[in-house]
């Protein structure tokens, strides 16, 4: 238990501009919440259903093509003579990473949830997140008209989610089993809900008191953990004044002791005020973040960047938070390595909707132009030399590729400088150039992920691609030694071509890679040539008799003759790939496959199903157990096959309602023999 006294913990109300953002699980109602707070405070007329497709997050056409968010989207509205902005983070774990540059940059997160025992592990990882960011939070208990457990019950449902308690602010008002309202347990008031209007403020009926009271007492009870001053009146059956009731909800809000619950329903605007109200009243400000980013109070204007969006007309926005000092059109601001960037434009956002203003002061998110070098999380100063970023987010290991290409040859360049962009609005992108197969590959985080980057690359750049399945390194060894004589002999009037070797190919221990030796005596093949020989050796192993690169081979050079006139380099090295292409085929020459170490992460009722679609996919269990600080989540070791991983993820998310995911890393070559290993040489003997 804490020892600060009840009455002034929070230092009253933080004013000044916030930034919320809006975060939870997939089909949660976040776009929905976001719009009826718009309304509710008039920043757009009227509240439109998400099915419309003409909410301010479907601004983007893949957004209403898939009826879901793939990009954060910012809206700023005035609230009782606040500035607030609030983002829309996507639920999709594809679309997750989307969330964390704002995450670190904004004051307080609502987390959007419901009465669905599905959810729980999304829910848990997006709480994770935010204890690792130190963001505090509130609950937004949504969807509550169409709960079947009562409110209680689905917050002990959803405890385990949560590393604080979840302390419930309101209790639903109901009326023939049906929510008709809220009672607000700090306030003890009853609201009747009104569709897309202020709730009617009514005494708490005498059927409700009692349930109220007990509620009350239990929030209380919470709050007192914290506060010695109100643990004493609890036991002594004190009633705390509603002052410092409130007081004390702020300083945990605050403190990220609690996560305060509020309830409603966004499809109809109900309990959305109440939620504008907690924010206004109880969330921290800027001044808070700047703490939590171990931002130094020396004067100096302080930018984060929170999102990097390329539009078609006004060229690129950097979205960002002031974190301190003030921004006006044409400021020149420094980045970390000391260059300068010069602001064109300051925007307020509302969607895909900006209204240009002059400035931007202390906590303000606006979209700052054509800062050209400037990328997603960089931190930029008026301090002359720049500072470190103040966030450095790693985005998580992709798990789904795509080899892309251009339909027209001619687009090539245009498609590489589209991705790039692309890259820059969503940093977890990764994109590649296999130098083996000649391919282009753009990594994400999922087939949606990578199908809406298609769709821009189609829509936004017009640029029509074609796209496939990465190639799967292959590699090709042999089983047994052979000697072979190679000779390369030519006459064609003047001097002709003369190289004579004999190598002595064998096979080496997996992963040895490739030796090249000689035990040239007698100078039969001078020392000027031998180079020359390595060459044509290496040179031929680019390719082997199954069409890819060979390895785990030793050749040494025996025995060859030359002549004085006729032989050259490219003699030797013709002689060699000769000796090598007619040895090698009697070699028995044997594919190899890479296996990957799979590690997956899984909630624990899912991972029977994992287990077992593992060997399915050629794979074999190493083991599995309790993900450590993680109650409900098991993590499975395997090993599996490259070739059987490249749609594994769909798999995955498919058995767990979207949330596990897996990490690979190299662990070994194997033989990969019979109709597989047919179908490989096949395919390669095609692309060549």
């Amino acid at each position: 238990m804490g020892n600060r006294a009840g009455g002034n913990r929070a230092g009253g109300r933080r004013t000044g501009p916030k930034c919320i953002a809006i975060i939870g699980p997939f089909a949660s109602g976040k776009t929905t919440l976001l719009e009826a707070i718009l309304a509710r405070t008039g920043a757009i007329p009227r509240q439109n259903p998400v099915s419309s497709g003409n909410t301010v997050s479907d601004h983007s056409a893949e957004a209403r093509a898939h009826a879901m968010s793939v990009e954060a989207t910012f809206a700023t509205t005035e609230f009782m003579g606040d500035t607030l902005t609030f983002v829309d983070c996507p639920g999709s774990i594809e679309f997750a990473f989307e969330a964390e540059p704002v995450l670190a940059a904004c004051d307080v997160a609502v987390v959007v949830a419901e009465a669905d025992e599905k959810k729980i592990p999304a829910l848990q990882l997006i709480m994770r997140k935010l204890d690792d960011l130190g963001v505090p939070r509130i609950l937004f208990l949504n969807k509550v008209d169409k709960a079947i457990s009562g409110v209680r019950e689905t917050l002990k449902m959803l405890q385990p989610t949560s590393s604080v308690p979840l302390l419930l602010r309101q209790i639903p008002l109901r009326k023939d089993g049906v929510v008709i309202g809220s009672i607000d347990l700090a306030l003890e008031r009853a609201y009747v809900y009104r569709e897309y209007a202020e709730s009617e403020v009514i005494d708490i009926p005498g059927d409700d008191k009692a349930r109220e009271t007990e509620a009350r007492f239990s929030m209380l009870e919470t709050l007192a953990d914290h506060d010695d001053q109100l643990m004493e009146q609890l036991l002594e059956e004190i009633e705390p004044p509603k002052d410092a009731v409130f007081d004390d909800l702020s300083a945990d809000l605050r403190d990220g002791t609690v996560t305060p619950v509020l309830i409603g329903t966004a499809e109809k605007g109900n309990g959305v005020l109440r939620l504008l109200k907690a924010i206004r009243h109880d969330a921290p400000d800027i001044e808070a973040t700047r703490k939590r980013l171990g931002v130094a109070e020396d004067g100096a204007t302080i930018v984060q960047v929170m999102k990097t969006v390329h539009t078609a007309h006004g060229g690129k926005l950097s979205v960002s938070r002031i974190l301190s000092g003030q921004v006006a059109d044409g400021a020149e601001l420094y980045l970390s390595d000391g260059e300068t960037a010069k602001v064109s434009g300051i925007y307020r956002m509302l969607g895909k909707d900006q209204a240009k203003v002059s400035s931007a002061a202390t906590g303000d998110t606006v979209a700052l132009g054509k800062l050209d070098r400037v990328a997603t999380c960089d931190t930029l100063t008026s301090a002359k030399g720049g500072m470190k970023p103040l966030v450095r987010l790693e985005p998580p290991a992709p798990v789904y590729a795509v080899a892309l290409r251009p339909k027209e040859r001619k687009d090539d360049v245009k498609m590489s400088a589209a991705i790039q962009r692309l890259a820059e609005e969503d940093p977890s992108l990764t994109l590649t150039h296999n130098q083996d197969s000649a391919e282009t590959v753009l990594s994400g985080h999922g087939e949606m992920h990578l199908r809406v980057v298609r769709e821009r690359l189609e829509g936004k750049n017009q640029i029509a691609v074609e796209g496939h399945a990465p190639a799967v390194p292959y590699r090709e060894t042999i089983r047994k030694p052979v000697e072979q004589r190679g000779r390369h002999k030519k006459q064609s009037g003047g001097h002709g071509q003369f190289g004579d070797v004999v190598l002595q190919i064998k096979p080496l221990p997996r992963g040895s890679g490739f030796e090249f030796t000689d035990t040239i005596t007698g100078g039969v093949v001078p020392k000027t040539y031998i180079q020359s020989v390595e060459a044509g050796v290496r040179d031929y192993l680019r390719n082997g008799p199954l069409g890819f690169p060979v390895v785990d081979v030793a050749v040494n050079l025996s025995d060859g003759s030359y002549h004085s006139v006729d032989s050259s380099d490219m003699a030797f090295q013709m002689a060699a790939k000769l000796g090598m292409k007619e040895g090698m085929a009697q070699c028995s020459p044997v594919l190899l496959e890479p296996v990957m170490k799979v590690t997956i992460v899984t909630p624990s009722d899912a991972t029977a199903r994992i287990i077992a679609l593992v060997p399915q996919r050629r794979g074999q269990i190493l083991g599995y157990d309790a993900r450590d600080g993680w109650p409900g989540w098991d993590v499975v070791e395997a090993t599996m096959p490259l070739a059987e991983i490249g749609d594994l993820i769909i798999e995955l998310r498919s058995a767990t309602a979207g949330v596990a995911t897996y990490q690979a890393a190299f662990d070994h070559m194997a033989e990969l023999t019979g109709r597989l290993a047919d179908a490989a040489t096949n395919a390669a003997g095609k692309a060549a």
